[in-house]
């Protein structure tokens, strides 16, 4: 999601006529150290720094105010740099707060329900300037030393700030400077109702709202025609997306994929993230009848525990969650898994974490997200009592990962010899000469072939396998 609102914010700059620097390309995640000392290497400063954060993880936080540090280097060269900060952070006051207070050279500050605001505002940033540019110069030719003063005061602070708690409508239309040619994220819906307990997003998102199915059919038909061909669906919950079209007819989610199943020209639907609790029998059948969607969900269980997964307030139990499992494998043996574990969880025994180890185990997830359990402020967990020792939950996530490497190897492993269709994302940044890209099941092959391929869907033969991706020889 926060990905695609970067998107989305480089597209709107990129009709203002704004240009990208090579340093800063989508999902490069430069370092600010090397970023602030840029200038100070003969390299060019940007003029422009726009910082879209996330709240799920303690370290998250640190980060982003570690590189609002960073850049203060550039603002004292270059006084006009402009300094942006959104995302989920920006719609947590005790964060804004902060920023408002130490960080001054902050220009302009924004949350998740105004992207559509932001060129408007980084322009009324830029008048502000040229008022307190005039008024500054007025003032230095004043009569009166008290109007001085007065006219310097009144235009000191030029910082445009403007968050809001919830946004009205879904804003449509809005343009999106994609990464790849050849596939696209689309939002479906925004917000969530679920409220876990460990969870910022309902605060920083907002409730649920579901976009008009014919808005999507339509943004991906043309999509399709500038050439994309896969396409993920996005939604904090995605699969309580509950539409309404045109006629007044509900659609919920399983409606919206038959419906992109047949649109010409696109070859695959993914979507991400899903919730166990809203995985119905009808989606899963989906999986078998539409061939273009993929044999691979993100399905999050969090934990392994009955009673672990009631104080997260998951609204499902481990039994219900395998169920699901055993039904997604026999509608579609070859179905990918991938999930979010979340160790240290307020109370978690070790007894509760055996139950998380055996899951995985049975499950035999193909890849996860693992992550230590952090307070986030402003939600229940972060007030529970029976908070679990950070030497604890680091012991518990070293053997969750060591499971989880193993079985994702394993997984991998059964792949050679298999020849895979992958969708070619581009040249291996790290090895020159190879190509990678994705198979149906989201698993990443890396192989030797042309660049003119990227954005094909080719036949590759796994040869070799490790931990985390596979190597093949293209057909």
């Amino acid at each position: 999601m926060n990905e695609h609102d970067s998107e989305v914010i480089s597209g709107m700059l990129s009709q203002r006529g704004y240009m990208e620097m090579p340093e800063a390309a989508p999902q490069a995640h430069a370092g600010a150290d090397r970023i602030a000392d840029a200038g100070a290497d003969g390299m060019a400063d940007p003029d422009i720094m726009i910082i879209n954060t996330c709240s799920i993880r303690d370290n998250a936080d640190q980060r982003f105010f570690g590189t609002l540090g960073q850049l203060k280097k550039i603002k004292a060269r270059k006084p006009d740099f402009v300094v942006c900060v959104c995302g989920c952070m920006m719609q947590q006051e005790h964060i804004t707060t902060r920023i408002r207070r130490s960080y001054p050279w902050v220009d302009v500050i924004f949350g998740t329900h105004n992207i559509h605001e932001f060129p408007d505002m980084l322009e009324e940033l830029y008048e502000n300037r040229a008022k307190a540019d005039n008024a500054k110069a007025a003032a230095t030719q004043a009569d009166s030393y008290a109007r001085a003063k007065h006219e310097i005061r009144s235009s000191k602070d030029t910082r445009v700030d403007r968050v809001y708690d919830d946004a009205d409508e879904i804003v449509e239309g809005l343009p999106a400077k994609r990464l790849y040619r050849h596939k696209s994220f689309v939002n479906i819906m925004f917000g969530c109702n679920n409220f876990c307990s460990y969870c910022i997003v309902p605060y920083t998102r907002g409730r649920e709202k579901s976009r008009c199915p014919e808005d999507i059919i339509s943004e991906v038909r043309n999509l399709v025609a500038d050439g994309v061909k896969e396409v993920t669906l996005l939604g904090q919950n995605v699969n309580s997306y509950r539409g309404v079209d045109r006629e007044d007819r509900q659609w919920d989610f399983t409606d919206l994929i038959y419906a992109l199943n047949d649109i010409d020209g696109l070859e695959r639907i993914r979507f991400m993230t899903s919730h166990p609790k809203d995985l119905s029998d009808r989606l899963i059948e989906a999986f078998a009848k539409c061939e273009k969607l993929c044999n691979y969900i993100h399905l999050p269980v969090q934990a392994g525990s009955s009673e672990v997964l009631k104080r997260m307030n998951r609204r499902y139990t481990r039994e219900k969650y395998l169920e699901l499992v055993r039904k997604l494998r026999e509608a579609v043996p070859d179905m990918a898994l991938s999930t979010d574990i979340r160790v240290g969880f307020p109370g978690e025994t070790e007894e509760d974490f055996a139950q998380t180890l055996e899951l995985a185990e049975e499950v035999r997830y193909d890849s996860a997200f693992t992550f230590l359990y952090s307070p986030r402020p402003g939600t229940p967990a972060a007030e529970y009592e029976d908070q679990i020792p950070e030497h604890v939950k680091h012991e518990r996530f070293n053997r969750l990962v060591e499971t989880m490497n193993r079985i994702s190897a394993e997984k991998n492993a059964a792949y050679v010899g298999r020849v895979c269709r992958v969708l070619v994302d581009g040249p291996d940044k790290k090895a020159s000469g190879m190509l990678n890209g994705r198979t149906e099941e989201f698993k990443l092959v890396d192989f030797e072939g042309p660049e003119e391929i990227t954005g094909q869907t080719v036949d590759v033969e796994i040869t070799e396998s490790n931990t985390f991706s596979l190597r093949g020889k293209l057909l």
